[in-house]
């Protein structure tokens, strides 16, 4: 059972990832939600946040900064903010990173995995990996989930998961292109692993623990993200293959102009990370992309 102040929660946003959580907690936690356009949302942020044990941000991570800087030192010091988000802000930093910076000794933990709203709200299993520096915090986190549909597997691997959550949009639509071209699924199952290999370097490069690429936030929710046609980015991958007209947003796509923006890292020594690149840039092109990309791993040197 999760501790009795626990049991009182804050739910910021009501998009889809928003529902899910409240759909989750409803049955057994007391919640307050606070929506951003609501007449009284000037006035409630504060205050329902000095009264909860548990926060959670389920709102785009560009968000993340000035909310948290808005609650200030209004948060008991055990209160735990809990984000879903799974994208970079305008700076480049993961929604752990500017919670972090924000909210400096706060406890604060990321949950990513499989955790399609919809089949949550359906009451099918879901599924995800709670990253904290410690585990107590996942253990009080976990205990308020304890009756519900979501499974959660504790990491001390906070900025791994997080990248794999970023990465993983960014690859997905990729999934999304090879089926909207008709590439059938031998090519999907040589992006899932190549992607897996490229997640496990990238992450490594950034501070991360390598395996993560093959748990739940990264392997798990790549499989889920980049399969399922009610994704998102897979969706986005199929419309940048039939060249629609933009702008394609989402996760994915800001994720990756941040990545090129601000040179996170060395993105072009990664083929797959590199052709989404390239497809976004000129969708019209994207069945040659891809046919330059399969010829190059011909070459002996490849």
């Amino acid at each position: 059972m999760p501790r009795s102040d626990d049991a009182d929660v804050l739910i910021i946003g009501q998009g889809e990832i928003g529902q899910a959580i409240r759909h989750l907690l409803e049955p057994h936690a007391r919640l307050r939600v606070w929506q951003r356009r609501t007449p009284d949302a000037a006035n409630t942020l504060v205050p329902w946040a000095q009264e909860v044990g548990v926060v959670f941000f389920c709102v785009p991570t560009p968000a993340h900064s000035e909310l948290a800087a808005r609650l200030g030192d209004a948060l008991r010091p055990d209160t735990i903010c809990v984000t879903p988000a799974k994208g970079l802000d305008d700076q480049g930093r993961t929604a752990a990173e500017t919670l972090g910076e924000a909210l400096g000794d706060q406890p604060c933990a990321v949950l990513y995995g499989p955790m399609i709203a919809e089949e949550i709200r359906a009451d099918r299993p879901a599924f995800a990996a709670i990253g904290t520096r410690d585990a107590a915090y996942a253990a009080r986190v976990a205990a308020l989930f304890a009756p519900s549909a979501l499974m959660l597997r504790h990491t001390y691997d906070v900025d791994g998961i997080s990248w794999c959550a970023v990465l993983k949009n960014v690859y997905a639509m990729l999934f999304g292109v090879a089926d909207e071209l008709g590439l059938g699924d031998n090519m999907r199952g040589y992006l899932a692993v190549s992607t897996l290999a490229e997640l496990a370097s990238i992450v490594t490069t950034l501070g991360g623990a390598p395996e993560s690429a093959y748990r739940l936030a990264g392997l798990g929710d790549l499989i889920t993200t980049a399969t399922s046609e009610g994704s998102h980015h897979h969706a986005l991958g199929r419309a940048l293959a039939r060249a629609e007209p933009g702008p394609f947003q989402g996760e994915g796509p800001h994720a990756l102009a941040m990545i090129r923006k601000h040179r996170l890292f060395e993105w072009t020594r990664f083929p797959l990370l590199t052709l989404v690149a390239l497809v976004l840039d000129a969708p019209h092109e994207a069945r040659a992309l891809v046919s330059a990309h399969l010829a190059q791993m011909r070459q002996p040197d490849s």
